[in-house]
């Protein structure tokens, strides 16, 4: 018996490391505003094969199922499509709307370190605000988690409207320009040979191949000096950009972001600006978030394409994350304390020790393998845990506790509600009060 390839099972430290980010991720979240909402894991295979939605290529990796009554459907492979099918079904909802949602989502693509085939996205999103001030929050968003978990990025970015703009310009007929972003998004993959035969094998002709590949061999293009070398200025493309290179420049955010003058993602719904999120050490080469604007969606989901909502999101994958992360390194919670009973008569004493520091919210474990206790401290001192609580037949016949400080090794028999009261004091392990 094993694991079905691309899924794991997450024990210990391992999911408390996980459930940390996944805490620290939704404390930004309300930071920036953003209210939770959970979508449908199972859907219509209608909705994911949407023409509105990811496109062929994503169809590849679709997880397709049958009920006992027929019906086609599928497993999510994002949180996106099944938000704009949210919008879509509820066309009275008040906008803007700016929620978050973290869950699974399966795709049936190759297996790597920081991809599987069952994983976990955590996605915010805003939709209703036509302007680069949502993707500006977005950037603003990812700058704060990567901060938060103590890994430097680099923010890539670009605009698919432009790009199409550029491509025009280059004489790229249109019908060929979904493909041709397609691989030329590849180059940082397969390189310059490996573009070349693509473009070629999809009938471009030499010259137009070779137009492209010059130009994305030019190094530090800006969207200034990009607008100017084509005549784009005054295009739709070229003053999104524009206007958010401004506003990245005046929040301080442009030193930790890059134009990519081609990087356009692999799903098709996005209609402007797009973006992913690096390890700027470059251990890590996969993206560790990513997002994009995606104004027509809903409304072409909904059967009204003429309903403006625009939208934008950006999705952290938590997988990636971890690939990057180390217990020693995220700073992971421990005990505040830690019951030590003294002998077996002593146990009762020690469960009722453990269910009051439990009650005023302190986090607390209880040793049960009847270790000796110079072992048993020895233990708890390497386990980062400040305080023990020793409970011997003393301690139980008067009601008090022994509270030991592992850092100033000091020691003292008080009643219990005076430990609490000095556990509080120095730590910051008061998850709640009942």
């Amino acid at each position: 018996m094993q694991n079905v390839k691309g899924t794991a099972d997450y024990v210990g430290s391992v999911e408390q490391l996980r459930g940390q980010v996944r805490e620290w991720l939704t404390e930004l979240f309300r930071i920036y505003d953003f209210a939770p909402m959970e979508t449908t894991v199972l859907n219509e295979m209608e909705l994911l094969e949407a023409k509105y939605g990811g496109g062929e290529e994503i169809l590849k990796e679709v997880y397709a199922l049958s009920d006992q009554g027929g019906r086609s459907l599928g497993l999510r492979y994002d949180l996106t499509l099944p938000f704009a099918k949210v919008l879509a079904l509820q066309p009275g909802l008040p906008l803007p709307i700016r929620r978050y949602e973290m869950g699974k989502v399966f795709r049936d693509g190759p297996v790597k370190k920081g991809r599987l085939r069952e994983f976990t996205q955590c996605d915010a999103d805003i939709a209703g605000i036509a302007g680069p001030m949502a993707e500006l929050e977005l950037f603003g968003l990812a700058r704060d988690v990567f901060e938060r978990v103590n890994l430097p990025v680099r923010i890539h970015w670009n605009n698919r409207r432009l790009l199409q703009e550029l491509l025009e310009a280059l004489q790229v007929p249109m019908e060929d320009m979904p493909g041709v972003m397609l691989v030329m998004d590849k180059l940082h993959k397969i390189g310059t040979g490996g573009v070349r035969q693509e473009l070629l094998q999809k009938g471009l002709d030499e010259g137009t191949v070779e137009r492209l590949l010059k130009l994305s061999e030019a190094s530090e293009w800006t969207p200034h000096k990009l607008t100017a070398a084509f005549g784009l200025k005054a295009s739709p493309g070229a003053e999104e950009a524009l206007a958010l290179l401004e506003l990245l420049e005046e929040a301080g955010l442009a030193s930790i972001c890059r134009f990519e003058p081609f990087l356009t993602r692999g799903l098709s719904f996005y209609t402007g600006t797009v973006f992913e999120v690096f390890d700027a050490t470059g251990k890590y080469p996969s993206s560790l978030a990513a997002g994009g604007r995606y104004d027509a969606m809903a409304g072409k989901l909904g059967g009204n394409p003429e309903r403006d909502c625009p939208a934008v999101g950006i999705s952290f994958g938590l997988e990636s994350m971890m690939a990057l992360l180390h217990e020693g390194d995220a700073g992971l919670e421990v005990p505040a304390a830690i019951v030590l009973p003294i002998g077996d008569e002593a146990l009762p004493a020690a469960a009722r020790a453990a269910d009051g520091l439990r009650q005023s919210g302190i986090c607390t474990r209880v040793e049960y393998s009847g270790r000796k206790l110079a072992k048993a401290l020895s233990s708890v001192a390497k386990s980062g845990i400040r305080y023990a609580v020793l409970v011997g037949p003393e301690e139980a016949a008067s009601n008090h506790v022994r509270l030991k400080d592992l850092t100033d090794r000091s020691e003292m028999v008080m009643p219990l509600d005076q430990a609490v009261y000095m556990i509080e004091k120095t730590t910051d392990q008061r998850l709640f009060a009942w």
